[in-house]
């Protein structure tokens, strides 16, 4: 079980090691960005994650743009983290051995393989976090299936425009 994160409140805090050295902090923008979105991916095994990592690679810019820099994440240890982001072309910074507690942490689905052939470990499903400047939560967006994500171009756009307009965040009132 685990406790969905809500819109406008800050992520958890949480700390992964980082492919090419040190540690990544998810929701703790970089660089020249004062806003991060944290990607997280299901894992080597999966190939719709090759698909979107592939997509989140050609829009990239598009965050940049709009002022939020980009990560992404998954349970992988690193060989695997490593060899299936350098087989796409990912230049992000990528965050391996998320914690099943970490992923409990941050309110996602987390399943067991199938098999070996899939993976030697339980992985989150997919979840996309946007944390503003304030280091609110602007955006959440989980699932619990493979195929269920954010447009990547879709979003980018609708954040340039909550940025340029100054655009509250959403869905804060309690049910």
């Amino acid at each position: 079980m685990t406790d969905k994160l809500k819109s406008g409140e800050g992520l958890p805090d949480i700390t992964v090691p980082k492919l090419g050295g040190g540690e990544m902090r998810l929701g703790v923008p970089v660089d020249d960005h004062d806003w991060q979105m944290v990607v997280v991916y299901r894992g080597a095994h999966c190939p719709i994650c090759k698909t979107y990592l592939g997509e989140l690679e050609r829009v990239a810019p598009d965050f940049a743009t709009a002022g939020v820099g980009v990560v992404v994440v998954s349970g992988d240890p690193e060989h695997r983290a490593r060899s299936f982001t350098d087989e796409i072309g990912v230049t992000v910074p990528v965050g391996y051995d998320l914690s099943v507690e970490q992923m409990r942490a941050l309110g996602l689905y987390v399943s067991e393989p199938r098999s070996e052939k899939e993976t030697d470990r339980p992985f989150p499903e997919p979840g996309v976090f946007v944390i503003n400047a304030d280091g609110l939560l602007q955006v959440v967006d989980i699932s619990n299936a493979p195929f269920a994500r954010p447009d990547l171009a879709g979003l980018a756009k609708g954040l340039k425009f909550v940025r340029d307009n100054d655009y509250p965040i959403r869905g804060r009132l309690a049910a």
